[in-house]
């Protein structure tokens, strides 16, 4: 059942989403998500997906989210035993971010440049792998830890999360395909089309990473009481198995 807390920043949350004054719907969420838990802002998402709000438009929460509870999150991946199945996920994401930094990186060069260059080409097949690489880790959450997140009863946020691994597993691949393809097609359709995946890729990623780091893993850990259960989720993931990059000592 919704706190009062949970029923009153669904409120907030949906006059963000609407077209009410944004910046000042803003300031009372921050001010709520200071007193609640990551359980509660999930639960405060899932009743408005219920009411069939878009998820997209709840990602500006983030934001938010980010300003109040970042020392926090900090904190809560300190907390975490070496190998949990959430530490794993959450060092596979820092990973992630340094390569979408060298994404950036690659794309701004190539958007400056005015011919092919051999190495930019190469760097940028290896970061395309490399995203590509990253399937074992959202198998693990999508087989593994979701399911025992929704047998919880929160069941917004994983199916936000696996909604958009479905939108960048088909960017990313493309990105691959496009940086195999460069030296094949004219350089000002390859400078065109890699800028609109670079930037499709970089921004929504990156969002991505910071829900889960920020919302669902925190939640998972609040809502996932039993310990027998984080061994059967690991038990699981070491099943699925692991990224080409997953940290030493992490798997």
């Amino acid at each position: 059942m919704a706190t009062n807390r949970v029923v009153e920043l669904a409120q907030v949350l949906r006059r963000l989403a609407g077209d009410e004054d944004p910046e000042k719907a803003k300031k009372e969420a921050e001010n709520l998500v200071r007193s609640i838990t990551p359980q509660e802002l999930s639960l405060a998402e899932q009743q408005l997906i219920r009411e069939g709000v878009d998820p997209q438009v709840l990602r500006h929460l983030c934001e938010v989210h980010l300003r109040v509870l970042s020392d926090e999150v900090a904190r809560f991946r300190t907390a975490l035993p070496a190998a949990h199945p959430l530490d794993t996920l959450m060092a596979e994401h820092q990973v992630i971010l340094k390569t979408l930094g060298e994404l950036e990186e690659v794309n701004r060069a190539v958007q400056q440049a005015d011919a092919l260059d051999a190495e930019r080409d190469e760097r940028l097949k290896r970061i395309a792998t490399l995203l590509v690489d990253a399937e074992p880790h959202h198998q693990r959450e999508e087989q593994a830890l979701f399911p025992e997140v929704e047998r919880r009863g929160v069941t917004g946020p994983p199916r936000i999360m696996r909604m958009e691994h479905v939108e960048l597993r088909q960017r990313k691949h493309a990105l691959l395909e496009l940086a195999e393809a460069a030296a094949t097609m004219p350089y000002a359709d390859f400078k065109k089309r890699l800028n609109e995946l670079a930037g499709y890729v970089v921004f929504n990623l990156r969002d991505h990473i910071f829900k889960e780091d920020n919302i669902l893993y925190p939640t998972a850990a609040q809502v996932i009481a039993d310990p027998a259960v984080w061994e059967a989720i690991k038990a699981r993931s070491d099943e699925i198995g692991y990224c080409s990059f997953t940290p030493t000592g992490q798997s």
